[in-house]
């Protein structure tokens, strides 16, 4: 039997082939998962176009996590394709460019706020827009990405705390759902060259890093060992797991600089 045979998935982030979000889609598929997507604004074509690329095409459902009207609507959107939510993939991040780049000290609250709006308290606004859907005996599993913020990067600022709200965000929301049954876990994976990676100045020196203290050999092409570890955690293999944090970093995290 497939490991997410049977299951109903929504999977937020697919914007590139490149991405974690769409292997992800594209892994759950293969182990026997319906998959829906979401996507918004000026993306919503490009999301439509990549899922066709999909093993099997999958809905495209509005959605910014930042809208109200959107997260209001979602049940209903998601009622017209599935009678039932088992899993939520986060894959949402976005700080604006004076957030990031080594301009830390001097970045605002109004560009602050955004990038801890989209990118950590979304995971909160979305998993209450999709707990209507989660069975109330089976429970749900939700599972977010994320880029270890336990410690100060290069050149990451604000994203890197926002980075930190969201896995905090993760472990409060374990918390207060786990007696729902559902879990909430994250995916710290290393440095991958997706669309959101080409926005971080900077981003070759995660390379370096990675390229020098990874004990098992990283490739910054290769989002499917991300992706793979994101698919176990949907699963019915981590029934009593939650609040954790996976790495899928080569290993980079338990060595010493």
């Amino acid at each position: 039997m497939a490991l997410l045979e049977g299951k109903k998935i929504l999977v937020t982030g697919v914007l590139t082939e490149a991405s974690i979000a769409f292997h992800i889609a594209k892994l759950a598929q293969e182990e026997g998962a319906t998959v829906l997507l979401t996507s918004f604004g000026r993306a919503m074509s490009i999301t439509q176009r990549i899922a066709n690329r999909l093993p099997t095409p999958a809905p495209v459902i509005e959605l910014d996590v930042t809208n109200e009207e959107h997260l209001a609507g979602l049940e209903a959107e998601l009622r017209l394709h599935v009678d039932r939510i088992d899993g939520v993939v986060h894959s949402i991040g976005f700080a604006p460019e004076a957030a990031l780049g080594g301009n830390f000290l001097n970045t605002q609250w109004a560009d602050v706020s955004t990038a801890v709006h989209v990118s950590a308290y979304s995971l909160k606004s979305l998993t209450m827009a999709a707990r209507p859907l989660f069975d109330k005996d089976t429970g749900a599993s939700v599972v977010g990405l994320t880029f270890d913020a336990r410690v100060a990067w290069p050149k990451y600022d604000w994203m890197g705390v926002a980075k930190s709200a969201l896995e905090s965000t993760a472990r409060y929301l374990a918390r207060d759902l786990g007696k729902e049954n559902v879990r909430v876990n994250m995916v710290a994976a290393g440095p991958i060259r997706t669309m959101a990676a080409k926005s971080i100045p900077g981003f070759d020196e995660f390379e370096t890093v990675w390229n020098a203290r990874a004990p098992l050999a990283w490739d910054t092409s290769d989002p499917v060992p991300a992706a793979k570890g994101a698919v176990a955690l949907l699963s019915d293999w981590f029934p009593k797991t939650t609040g954790e944090m996976v790495h899928v970093d080569g290993g980079v995290h338990a060595i010493g600089g």
